[in-house]
């Protein structure tokens, strides 16, 4: 598995500090949070450094909704999006890759809550990301 960075509590992760360590997935980087910042204004990013995993994450949320958190890789970044269970049927019939919903139905239950992850490697990446937050904002 991929290792999160940003660990140093007193190092705040601004845009210099990210573009450093994603390399090559800074047009990803750009691209999914152009399309947040466009399509998605009333959307709230906070960076907060968290103990129990010793790293900084950012937290997208639309009102008191997460819609994913963001962590920072060497080369890359990563999105961890929760679904309840219960919508399986809605994101296996979803234009999300393959790999993805094979990854939501064998993945780990938190509860009643299941993850997918979404390292960025390639623009199809960013589509999927796209899919993934039009089916959170929809889920009651």
């Amino acid at each position: 598995m991929e290792q999160a960075i940003l660990s140093d509590k007193d190092l705040y992760p601004s845009e210099e500090i990210i573009f450093s360590h994603i390399g090559k997935s800074k047009p990803l980087w750009l691209s999914l949070l152009g399309h947040i910042h466009s399509y998605y204004p009333d959307f709230t990013e906070e960076w907060r450094y968290y103990n129990d995993g010793k790293s900084w994450l950012m937290k997208v949320q639309y009102k008191k909704k997460t819609v994913f958190w963001l962590s920072i890789l060497e080369g890359s970044f990563r999105t961890s999006f929760y679904f309840p269970a219960r919508v399986e049927k809605t994101i296996l019939s979803s234009p999300i890759s393959g790999s993805l919903k094979e990854q939501f139905k064998k993945g780990k239950d938190y509860g009643k809550i299941r993850g997918i992850r979404i390292i960025y490697k390639k623009k199809r990446d960013v589509e999927d990301a796209k899919s993934l937050i039009e089916m959170k904002l929809s889920i009651k």
